[in-house]
């Protein structure tokens, strides 16, 4: 599965172990793109995603993995997918280290786990990702298909810490997704 498919949920969390374990070291960037009209548009949808302040300082990588804009933070903003921006869809997404590790999981279906708290913004909405399904693509009428308006997604390094959340997307606040699977995180709408 491409990392296109995060963006809708993630896109943006997991933990389910160890608070004690090592870190894995960060994903190396890839070569710059160089810079075009084009590649501007990409840019400016990724930052989106992001606070003012955030959108200054963050690197940009397009979905093949491609830095197309250096940072100086520890946060990499992404466009929405290419197939989502197709059908008219908004989902970019800024991740710190630790969310950019469980992405890279999340795409091989491997486990995750974390020590420390991770942080994504998506404070341009997303286009929809199953509540229960992590690799669910499309809505059906049982997997509890959710479209979020701007929002936070967070990682915590205890899965303990998400029991007394709702898993309610509907609930008025924070809740999990994908509660249950090494993908499990915090969804923290910000606005409807």
């Amino acid at each position: 599965m491409s990392a296109c498919a995060i963006a809708p949920a993630i896109a943006v969390t997991v933990l389910f172990s160890a608070c004690a374990q090592k870190e894995a070291e960060p994903v190396a960037a890839a070569p710059e793109v160089p810079a075009g009209t084009a590649q501007d548009a990409v840019i400016a949808d990724a930052l989106s995603a992001a606070l003012p302040s955030m959108a200054d300082v963050a690197a940009v990588m397009d979905w093949e993995g491609n830095t197309l804009r250096a940072g100086t933070s520890h946060y990499t903003c992404m466009p929405t997918p290419p197939h989502q921006k197709a059908a008219g869809i908004s989902s970019p997404m800024c991740m710190d280290e630790t969310w950019m590790r469980w992405a890279h999981a999340w795409e091989k279906r491997e486990p995750f786990t974390t020590s420390t708290i991770g942080i994504s913004y998506m404070l341009a909405g997303d286009g929809g990702a199953s509540n229960i399904d992590p690799y669910a693509s499309a809505a059906t009428p049982d997997n509890e298909w959710v479209v979020e308006g701007p929002h936070l997604m967070l990682l915590v390094p205890d899965p303990a810490m998400l029991e007394s959340l709702p898993t309610d997307p509907a609930n008025g606040g924070p809740y999990v997704m994908w509660k249950g699977t090494p993908y499990a995180h915090v969804m923290v709408p910000v606005a409807d």
